[in-house]
């Protein structure tokens, strides 16, 4: 019964192992993909891309390319999610210039990241989509 009412208790201490570590971490992963829907599009756009990727059977190195925007662009949407909570968590209901001036870089950077994904993307996918066309 103790053991029930532990897990309900919110954690106010440092992890103890790294399992702890892991499960908040995880939690983290689920909390953005379930609450993002522009996390939920990059997911799905990612995946396509290494479908894609799989198809057109990429070289080792496209493949590093590949995976590097597709995560580049995953990474700064979480950081975009933790800038707008940090703002929604210190100005509450209120409106703060400086809080819109940092959601506005944040979001900045997941489109600058997804502008890089869309040059990788093409670079890797054009010449091979124009091939397949060609041969067809």
């Amino acid at each position: 019964m103790d053991s029930q009412n532990k897990s309900n208790k919110p954690q106010i201490e440092k992890n103890h192992s790294f399992w702890q570590s892991w499960q908040h971490a995880w939690s983290g992963l689920k909390t953005v993909v379930k609450e993002e829907r522009n996390m939920q599009t990059h997911l799905v756009l990612g995946a396509v891309a290494l479908l894609a990727g799989w198809y057109f059977q990429l070289t080792t190195s496209e493949w590093l390319w590949l995976c590097l925007a597709i995560f580049m662009v995953m990474l700064c949407e979480i950081n975009n999610t933790i800038a707008e909570n940090i703002c929604d968590l210190v100005t509450g209901p209120h409106y703060h210039p400086l809080a819109k001036k940092v959601k506005d870089i944040a979001a900045g950077a997941v489109v600058f990241a997804a502008a890089f994904a869309v040059l990788v993307g093409l670079i890797l996918f054009v010449p091979k989509i124009w091939q397949f066309v060609l041969t067809r």
